[in-house]
């Protein structure tokens, strides 16, 4: 009977993930797809390259602010519910993306779509729910985590390979361009409309109002300036006092939730063991596969002139990013193999040893494609595991009805990480050592720079990873079993144990 039950679970669960499959992977279009039109966005609504940070700085200011109430929400009404909200917002703003042809209007859809970041920690979250009930929870979280994230990837090199094509087939029609992507999201709604169940709310929860508009204001100042700083540079000293005070806003906004009996974020869980250091590394995560995109292809590009750099045109960096996400690819699929033969916490900290080594590695070597590709193919593998392992593991780590939120702020936190990564090495290319002889170039300091940086902080990500608890993550039912190999005469207390006589 217990075989049969658990192939009927996996069965389940097996459907479930291919439904969600096809969901991540219309995210991972979205996120490739717009890239390649970037410079002819750019002419199409009369602006210059530069202006279009702001668009990045407006979605990634949006993603920071609702990925948590979303989550939450998730855990109050049900992962399903809050899934369709977000998936209608994002396929709204597509098509209104379709339509927008000036500045504004543009900015507005294009901030919303960013309602698509909080699919995949409700993915995980609705995967918890239903393998929690099996005992195997964990476990099952990881391997399906791998799979959405080897299916988001596939879709941003679909979408990357994709998008310029059908740009030019459709003859620079960016209407008729841009409506592709809305039809794969209206598609994407259907889906989990007819084919994802329901989670199993617990009843009894509330939003916390207060804490969450304290957290947006905090949040928000911060991002804000942060995107400032990217944009205004480093010498408009007001910027650093609006980044201050989004800190200082934390402050009260700790003393609330510590006192609320269903604060926005419990401040308790996030002290555990098994939780603080899996937040403060999905943040250093960010710094660099958020972060160091934009400075990897500007040094890719940089003239050979220069005395450094590869000097490749878009379509070879193209390649170059292409086996980045194949990296990323192979190790999001391995994880869980990974996690089941060396443990889920010893399997973290090799991911992020190797984003480590793989940026570290740019240091010596950074002078062929060949060595570049070789770096971000190592740093591509602990990337793409920890892109499904984080959340999974802030979901292991949560108590009953927190699964969602704690896998929602691995995404806040890492955006963040992100977005100050981004504003700081925006500087640290053009400041950071000696003015490149090609006016258009960033420093050969600063790019250094910024890849001692990346693989700094993995390392530190590493170190704070052997804090966790080396029995963190693992299937209830596994530690069960140890526990009664451990103590062999508990075993007898077994109803349905044999008795002598």
């Amino acid at each position: 009977m217990a075989s049969r039950l658990a192939g009927k679970s996996g069965a389940i669960t097996a459907g479930l993930v291919g439904y969600l499959f096809f969901v991540e992977f219309v995210s991972g279009i979205i996120q490739g797809y717009y890239i390649p039109l970037i410079p002819d966005l750019a002419r199409y609504l009369a602006i210059n390259d530069p202006e279009f940070n702001w668009f990045e700085a407006a979605q990634l200011l949006l993603s920071a602010l609702v990925v948590p109430i979303l989550a939450k929400l998730g855990d109050m009404i049900g992962h399903k519910k809050v899934l369709l909200i977000s998936t209608v917002v994002t396929a709204g703003a597509s098509w209104w993306l379709v339509a927008a042809a000036d500045f504004w209007s543009f900015l507005f859809a294009w901030a919303l779509q960013g309602f698509y970041v909080v699919w995949l920690p409700l993915e995980i979250a609705l995967i918890f729910d239903r393998g929690r009930t099996t005992g195997r929870g964990p476990s099952q979280t990881r391997r399906a985590a791998g799979l959405l994230v080897v299916a988001l990837q596939a879709g941003a090199i679909v979408g990357a390979l994709g998008g310029g094509r059908i740009f030019d087939a459709f003859d620079g029609n960016v209407p008729l361009t841009f409506a592709v992507p809305a039809i794969a999201v209206t598609i994407a709604f259907f889906v989990i409309l007819f084919g994802i169940p329901e989670s199993t709310p617990v009843p009894g929860r509330r939003l916390d109002t207060v804490g969450f508009v304290l957290l947006t204001l905090s949040l928000m100042t911060i991002t804000s300036g942060l995107a400032f700083l990217r944009i205004n540079g480093p010498e408009a000293i007001w910027v650093y006092l609006v980044i201050l005070l989004g800190l200082a806003l934390l402050y009260p906004f700790g003393r609330w939730v510590l006192g609320h009996p269903d604060p926005a974020i419990d401040i308790r869980v996030l002290r555990r063991p098994e939780m603080w250091p899996v937040q403060l590394v999905a943040g250093l995560f960010g710094i660099s596969v958020l972060g160091a995109q934009a400075p990897l292809a500007t040094f890719a590009g940089t003239p050979v002139e220069a005395g450094y750099g590869l000097g490749l045109g878009a379509s070879d960096i193209s390649t170059i990013v292409g086996v980045y996400l194949i990296g990323m690819i192979t190790g999001a699929a391995l994880f869980s193999a990974t996690a089941r033969r060396l443990s889920p916490r010893v399997a973290l900290i090799v991911a992020t040893s190797l984003v480590a080594v793989g940026y570290l590695l740019f240091l010596p070597l950074h002078f062929t494609p060949v060595q570049v590709a070789t770096n971000m193919v190592i740093a591509g593998l602990g990337s793409g595991a920890l892109v499904a392992a984080l959340p999974a593991a802030a979901a292991a780590g949560a108590p009953l009805g927190q699964t969602g939120i704690a896998a929602g702020l691995t995404n806040t936190t890492k955006t963040i990480g992100g977005s100050f990564a981004s504003a700081i090495f925006a500087i640290v290319v053009v400041y950071v050592g000696t003015q490149s002889v090609v006016a258009t170039a960033g420093t050969y300091g600063g790019y250094m720079t910024v890849f001692a940086i990346c693989g700094g902080t993995a390392l530190i990500g590493a170190v704070l990873l052997v804090f966790v608890p080396k029995l963190a993550f693992r299937d209830p039912i596994i530690d069960e079993v140890a526990e009664t190999i451990a103590s062999p005469g508990a075993g007898s207390a077994r109803p349905d144990a044999p008795t002598e006589g």
